[in-house]
This record gives C-alpha cells, sequence and structure tokens, in this order.
C-alpha cells in the first residue's frame, strides 16, 4: 500500500535534473569550443524541458485535448520567454 504512495516518477524526474545539470556543468568545467558547448546546453534543455512536462505537468493524465495543448503551450511560452529573455541580458547586455 505504501508502495503505491511513493511518488517514483517525480523522484527519477528529480534526478535526471540533476544529472542533466551536471552535464551542462561540463561546459564550465572543460574548455569546450562555442559550438560544442551550444550544443550540449541545447540538447539538456531540451531533455529537461520534456521530463518536465511528462514527469512534472503530468501531461499524459489528462483526457482533455483543450488542457494538454494548453499546457504544452504554457510550458513552450516560459521555455522561449526564458531562453530569450537570458540571451537578451547575456549576449546584448543590459546596462
Amino acid at each position: 500500500m505504501l508502495k503505491d504512495l511513493f511518488p517514483i516518477r517525480h523522484v527519477m524526474g528529480f534526478v535526471s535534473s540533476l544529472v542533466l545539470t551536471v552535464v551542462a556543468l561540463t561546459v564550465v568545467m572543460f574548455d569546450l569550443s562555442s559550438a560544442a558547448s551550444m550544443a550540449i546546453l541545447i540538447v539538456t534543455a531540451l531533455i529537461q524541458a520534456s521530463l518536465q512536462l511528462f514527469l512534472f505537468m503530468h501531461i499524459g493524465e489528462d483526457r482533455s485535448k483543450s488542457t494538454l495543448y494548453l499546457n504544452i503551450g504554457y510550458a513552450l511560452f516560459v521555455g522561449l520567454v526564458t531562453i530569450f529573455g537570458t540571451l537578451f541580458i547575456f549576449v546584448w547586455g543590459w546596462y
């Protein structure tokens, strides 16, 4: 009974988030080229975003298609605002 209540998907998502964070930190630890650094960061960001959708937002649990598309749209909006906002601040600067 207690085994049924244990949130194994949440624990797996948390552990995989930690692993992906460590992988992304390799960009800082090792002297990689810009192309390799960006490739690592983009791949880890995409994997992390999909993990967030499926493990923490419970995408597959709702039967309503409108709720599913609304959740995915909101997640894409937040992700794109975060990515382009970060690029705006770090690349073009904000003085």
